[in-house]
């Protein structure tokens, strides 16, 4: 039985937004759509399952419309909605949430399961971000964003088969800067600076992108080298994008520290939906 795309939906506008874009990427990877309605224990003395028949139907009669060949299932969970989607994205191909829900104040940018579930993840986590229009496929381009040594190998990887499934481009931005202090002395002659404290950016990118590469021979990827901001150089490039990819490290720590300032940013300010995939 194949693993499923797993979307977490609440009845929210931003979370059927979700549920729509997941019924699309189910049918391009040719995986089921699972759909989870979870709600707190707490929620009206624990809400007996047909409070919850009108939004799983409104939700399954939204993906089918979007994606009628989706192979679909649905499930009411009662529970902490980030503990459930957590314990289902254990076993899933990705996780798809809105940026918002019922529950999240108009001002937050980014909903509080949301960014739980981002954060602490065993799969890839997809937060559907944008206008309606901006989320159609219109760009022809994924952008995945490339740092200096290891934490990016697998969103290069998962960033190379989203390309690959929608027949559109990858653009592979790596930004970077001379770290403070290392010209305290005398500046050295051109170029042993750069070399003395990380490998050129041009090599990062290269180091990163060959071996998916050769996976993807037939794939467009083009390289841009930006010195500067990450999160700058990454928020521009979304912006001329259909999905943003940014890898994060070992989930350990306490939450808010394990996504990573970067990853904080692109999550709450992108134009684009943006997949953070945990390093494995």
């Amino acid at each position: 039985m194949a693993i499923p795309l797993v979307a977490g939906f609440d009845g929210s506008e931003a979370s059927l937004e979700a549920v729509d874009w997941a019924a699309e990427e189910a049918v391009r990877h040719d995986v089921p759509l699972h759909l989870v309605y979870a709600v707190a224990p707490d929620h009206d003395a624990v809400a007996p399952d047909h409070d919850a028949v009108g939004p799983v139907a409104a939700a399954m009669a939204r993906a089918r419309k979007g994606a009628p060949s989706v192979r679909l299932s649905s499930e009411v969970l009662h529970e902490d909605p980030a503990s459930a989607l957590l314990g289902k994205g254990r076993n899933a191909f990705a996780l798809v949430l809105g940026c918002r829900g019922l529950g999240d104040l108009n001002g937050l940018l980014l909903g509080s399961v949301s960014l739980a579930v981002a954060a602490r993840a065993d799969c890839p986590v997809i937060v559907v971000r944008g206008e309606a229009e901006h989320r159609d496929g219109r760009f022809g381009s994924v952008v995945v964003g490339v740092e200096d040594g290891e934490g990016s190998r697998t969103a290069v990887q998962f960033a190379f088969r989203e390309a690959h499934v929608r027949h559109c481009g990858l653009v592979a931005v790596h930004a970077w800067s001379v770290p403070f202090g290392a010209f305290s002395e005398p500046p050295p002659p051109s170029g042993y600076a750069l070399e003395a404290h990380c490998r050129p950016p041009a090599q990062v990118l290269d180091d990163a992108l060959r071996g998916p590469a050769e996976r993807y021979p037939d794939g467009s990827v083009s390289r841009e080298v930006v010195e500067g901001s990450a999160r700058q150089a990454l928020l521009a490039a979304a912006s001329y994008a259909d999905l943003l990819v940014v890898g994060s490290g070992t989930r350990r720590g306490h939450l808010g520290l394990q996504l990573g300032l970067v990853n904080h940013a692109v999550l709450h300010h992108a134009p684009r939906p943006v997949a953070v995939v945990p390093q494995m």
